[in-house]
């Protein structure tokens, strides 16, 4: 159930991505398609009580508890930049916006990756956090073994991708020949 659960708060993350941008957009109706965007964290909050509520039923702790931690600390630290990025590239292409500025090359770029990865540390303490929280709560009476290999596997991705940001830093990517290297 918790899988099918995240799989739809993923889905339903986009459906209202889209609905709210096209509320914005194309039916001329920004409050609405505001007010639509500003209803996704609702998915993540289901999703949690829900996962806090199986675990509480004696649901034995496993991969996809594991897994819901990580959902929601992504969606925590990288929803309101998708959303963002994602408005900005339909206000252009829908509304006839400025053209967002990509995240450059060079020393711009390598800044923008480290920010990335910022995020990336905020969602793996949001996740380490609640993989935490639902360590203590199982307690001694069930394998909280799955949950600790989460921890762990949040803590790699932290990791992995500070040697990505660092890749940025030690070799820039280098503007196309003609392009603004900024």
């Amino acid at each position: 159930m918790i899988v099918a659960l995240i799989i739809a708060c993923e889905v339903g993350f986009w459906v209202l991505l889209a609905a709210g941008l096209t509320l914005r957009y194309v039916a001329k109706m920004p409050r609405a398609g505001a007010a639509l965007l500003l209803c996704e964290p609702l998915l993540e909050l289901v999703l949690l009580v829900v996962t806090t509520l199986d675990l509480k039923n004696g649901a034995a702790p496993d991969w996809k508890h594991g897994l819901a931690a990580l959902y929601i600390g992504y969606t925590v630290a990288y929803g309101h930049y998708t959303v963002k990025w994602l408005d900005g590239h339909a206000a252009h292409r829908l509304a006839g916006g400025p053209k967002p500025a990509g995240p450059g090359y060079g020393k711009a770029r390598a800044a923008h990756e480290w920010k990335l990865w910022i995020r990336t540390v905020l969602a793996a303490a949001v996740a380490l956090c609640l993989l935490q929280v639902a360590v203590w709560y199982v307690g001694d009476a069930g394998d909280v073994s799955s949950l600790k290999g989460w921890q762990f596997a949040a803590l790699r991705v932290a990791g992995i991708h500070a040697l990505i940001a660092a890749a940025y830093t030690i070799w820039p990517k280098k503007a196309p020949v003609g392009a603004d290297a900024s």
